[in-house]
């Protein structure tokens, strides 16, 4: 590149130079010095084609030999947010704490512990004895994106068959494990706006668990076995053909742990909570828009 820029340089000493000999050399001299400087122009031009043509062949020999696929994931896709940009951050910086030699710190508000994520763009990792390489990248507009690098010997197993699609789906399985699980009320019909603002929340820190609920050993083993099968078996319902939900009634007088209950099945799954209350909707059509309006199942407390 340097070349291309002596070449840029010598052109623009033969313009100055013209300017010169036109102010100090006479009419006779001009027109020979005219045609020398003419002929050095053409030269230097060609030898600039030259040069750029060079440069094009030798980009295009180096991308048809490497032995190396590269694929981009962008932060952004098309003006909305690629969910496979998150997961492969979360998934690279589970992956990577234990090895990096450059971390960095953080505390979230109220967290019992000290966060530490990994502060390096470059991340090798290893599936299935393949060996890949990702990298942040920030392009010159701001945009970033992540660089997977790999040998072409290995296009199908990573590609096709396997190694991004584990790397995405254990990303988000990462994201939902660590998320702050929220507790929902929903508000009066009369406070909806177009549909929307039919829920308030708020952050769900209730300590309960199966390993602290009192309860009969055995039946409480088959509860958290049967919660279990059910977050497992989202697929399962999808290829029968049923709605991906699970039912639990539960009934006693106020202080039988109904609601302590609820929250560690919340907290087993990992799941938010939605507290419906009966009399802040007026009829059945209010219900149904309040209860098919969130994202996950609708927990019924008293």
């Amino acid at each position: 590149m340097m070349m291309m820029g002596d070449s840029f340089g010598s052109m623009a000493s033969l313009f100055f130079l013209w300017a010169t000999v036109q102010q100090i050399f006479p009419d006779h001299l001009k027109i020979t010095i005219k045609e020398l400087l003419l002929s050095s122009f053409q030269q230097l031009c060609f030898a600039q084609r030259v040069l750029i043509r060079r440069y094009q062949v030798s980009d295009h020999f180096t991308n048809l030999f490497s032995p190396y696929v590269e694929i981009h994931f962008p932060e952004s896709d098309e003006f909305s947010f690629n969910q496979a940009f998150s997961a492969i951050e979360t998934y690279l910086d589970s992956k990577s704490t234990n090895k990096s030699k450059h971390l960095r710190g953080s505390q979230v508000k109220e967290s019992k512990g000290l966060v530490l994520k990994r502060n390096e763009a470059k991340v090798r990792d290893e599936y299935q004895g393949a060996n890949v390489w990702w990298e942040i990248v920030v392009d010159k507009d701001g945009n970033r994106y992540y660089k997977l690098t790999f040998h072409n010997r290995t296009r199908s197993l990573i590609t096709n068959i396997s190694y991004i699609k584990y790397v995405v789906e254990e990303g988000k399985s990462i994201i939902v494990k660590n998320k702050q699980t929220r507790l929902f009320t929903n508000n009066l019909s009369t406070q909806w706006v177009f549909g929307q603002n039919i829920w308030r929340s708020i952050e769900f820190e209730h300590p309960a668990s199966f390993q602290t609920l009192a309860m009969d050993p055995k039946k409480k083993e088959e509860i958290v076995n049967d919660l279990i099968a059910f977050r497992n078996g989202k697929e399962c319902y999808k290829k029968i053909g049923k709605a991906w939900k699970r039912g639990y009634l539960l009934y006693g007088p106020p202080g039988t742990d109904k609601s302590t209950m609820i929250s560690a099945m919340a907290n087993l799954l990992n799941y938010n909570t939605y507290d419906l209350e009966l009399t802040a909707v007026k009829n059945n059509s209010e219900l149904k828009k309040t209860a098919y309006s969130n994202i996950q199942q609708v927990h019924y407390c008293d």
